[in-house]
């Protein structure tokens, strides 16, 4: 008979009807469900399906998110306003759950995703297992000037690294961990080597299936993709630069997916370029719309330099696309030359050039399109389908509980 650990699970934001590492926690608690008993604590949102409905094998211990927290989105998105209230009120639930009669083996919070929230778990005697985390990433000098229009709240991110260096409550969630799951390695020297017993990478993002495509559906020329929200980290103002260095390749064409303010630089760039015949800015579109775009792609160009692991970059793999991407943050330690190219990030000039220079070689090689694509199914096989993932967490689990079975306050 397998293991089915007893697991306490944290994630304040998980809801299969969200967006974001909302879901992406959602899919962590239900996937890990299947293996083990989880019981969760949990915030939800009035007027949305119900955690007990979403998750029925899960025992679900939750609280609603406070209105006042989420009155301004996007500021709630990035602070977790909520946070701290959460934060004690979790704990309280968790002594009352050691308390009990059932013994739980281990506890893992799954979100926050952000390198600046401490854990509840910290206080107690239960190994416990965070992440995976990741964010943080700093803007390349280069690129600061034309970064300006963020909104001023993503600035939260420059304190960061004050408070993984001085703050007790953080270093001690993170000190006392008995394993830290990050997005990729970058994550660990944020953290510090020192402060971390155990390191582990593994994104927080997951696929449930592969999507083959059949040969010959693509049409003619060369197609590029982005897919995105339309910020100019995003690295979609660079994909239009290139394109115009490639202009002469027979048929090229960029399909763009995604709002914001960057979308409308990114046309004007265009107009300015002498390049808006080869661009389609497809906007917000529904998921299955995107879904055809992926099919449609030669190549997945997205260049994002601060970029903390890549839900897209996960789709494109799981198309078969050769991907473009920064050799920065998630996708830089995904993507490897079995399955795209990585662009070193320099200054603005020489990353389109460069960018330009993976196109050229991918319109002039389809043999190494058809090599990449291969690579590309593999490389996510191996990494993000869910049942994969599971079970490598489960053998974490096993690693930190051997050669006990559990353990209990």
């Amino acid at each position: 008979m397998s293991w089915k650990p007893n697991i306490i699970a944290i994630a304040p934001y998980c809801d299969g009807t969200d967006v974001g590492e909302a879901w992406c926690a959602y899919m962590w608690v239900l996937e890990l469900s299947k293996a083990a008993n989880v019981t969760l604590i949990a915030q939800e949102r009035p007027g949305r399906k119900p955690l007990t409905e979403q998750l029925p094998d899960v025992t679900v211990i939750s609280r609603f998110e406070p209105s006042w927290a989420r009155k301004f989105e996007r500021l709630n998105a990035m602070a977790k306003l909520s946070y701290p209230s959460f934060y004690f009120w979790a704990k309280k639930q968790i002594k009352e759950l050691l308390n009990d009669e059932k013994t739980y083996d281990i506890g893992h919070q799954f979100s926050p995703i952000a390198l600046r929230f401490p854990s509840p778990f910290k206080t107690f005697n239960l190994p416990y297992v965070l992440g995976p985390l990741g964010g943080s990433l700093s803007t390349p000098d280069a690129f600061k000037e034309e970064c300006q229009s963020a909104a001023w709240y993503t600035k939260f991110r420059f304190i960061d690294q004050v408070r993984l260096a001085f703050d007790p409550l953080l270093k001690s969630s993170y000190q006392n961990a008995s394993a830290i799951l990050g997005v990729a390695p970058y994550v660990q020297d944020l953290i510090g080597q020192s402060q971390v017993q155990r390191f582990e990478v593994m994104s927080e993002l997951g696929i449930q299936q592969i999507n083959r495509r059949a040969s010959g559906t693509r049409g003619t020329g060369l197609r590029l993709l982005h897919v995105g929200r339309g910020v100019r980290t995003k690295g979609l103002r660079d994909c239009i630069r290139a394109l115009a260095l490639v202009q002469d390749i027979p048929n090229v064409h960029l399909d763009v997916a995604g709002r914001g303010e960057e979308i409308e630089i990114c046309k004007e760039l265009a107009t300015e370029l002498n390049i808006e015949h080869l661009v389609t800015f497809h906007g917000q579109i529904p998921r299955s719309a995107v879904d055809e775009l992926y099919k449609k792609a030669d190549i997945f160009c997205f260049p994002s330099f601060r970029e903390p692991s890549g839900s897209v970059i996960y789709e494109a793999l799981s198309f078969g696309l050769p991907a473009i991407v920064a050799d920065r943050g998630g996708p830089g330690f995904v993507i490897d030359d079995t399955c795209g190219f990585k662009i070193d990030v320099s200054n603005p000039e020489q990353f389109s050039q460069h960018i330009a220079g993976a196109i050229r070689t991918l319109a002039t090689m389809p043999s190494l399109r058809r090599q990449l694509s291969r690579g590309a199914y593999e490389k996510i096989t191996n990494i993000g389908l869910w049942p994969q993932k599971i079970s490598k967490l489960l053998d974490l689990y096993k690693s930190i509980l051997s050669p006990a079975t559990s353990t209990r306050s």
